[in-house]
């Protein structure tokens, strides 16, 4: 029965790891802010383009 415990035991501790890992491997700054993903999003404007 212990072992069966400490096999869940890292079996959950192997899965925090994966999500800790996952949740801060990302930007080295982080993520962007709120309005700069709306402008990188947005298609550029045709009338500032110079032609």
């Amino acid at each position: 029965m212990a072992l069966i415990l400490l096999e869940a035991l890292g079996a959950l501790l192997v899965l925090v790891l994966i999500v800790w890992w996952t949740m801060f491997s990302g930007r080295k700054g982080g993520e962007l802010d709120s309005h700069v993903q709306e402008k990188s999003d947005s298609p550029p404007d045709e009338t500032k383009r110079n032609t």
